[in-house]
């Protein structure tokens, strides 16, 4: 009988990810809500409220901070749930944008 001879596993090659390839955090996005000349500021806390499940106080804190700061943020989340927030301010009239967070 002869010996069989011992067979080594070929190498095995890795890439090495380049600088774009790295994974960063998911960095939330951010609903903002902007000030408007139209809508009655006990409107837009009432939208705070029934959208978002706000409190009376926190929704208007909010309102207010659109009203003197010109603009709040109300939401974040994921693209998808920024998205939905998004649309349903504009379907109550509100001037809602979307932007990446920092």
């Amino acid at each position: 009988m002869s010996a069989t001879p011992a067979i080594a596993p070929a190498p095995v090659e890795t890439d090495r990810p380049d600088a774009e390839d790295v994974v960063r955090p998911d960095v939330p996005w951010l609903v903002i809500v902007w000030n408007d000349p139209i809508n009655l500021m006990s409107y837009v806390t009432f939208v705070f409220q029934k959208l978002f499940g706000y409190s009376h106080q926190k929704a208007t804190k909010l309102m207010l901070d659109v009203h003197h700061k010109g603009k709040a943020v109300v939401s974040s989340g994921s693209r998808e749930k920024a998205e939905f927030d998004t649309s349903r301010l504009h379907a109550h009239g509100l001037w809602a944008t979307m932007q990446r967070g920092t």
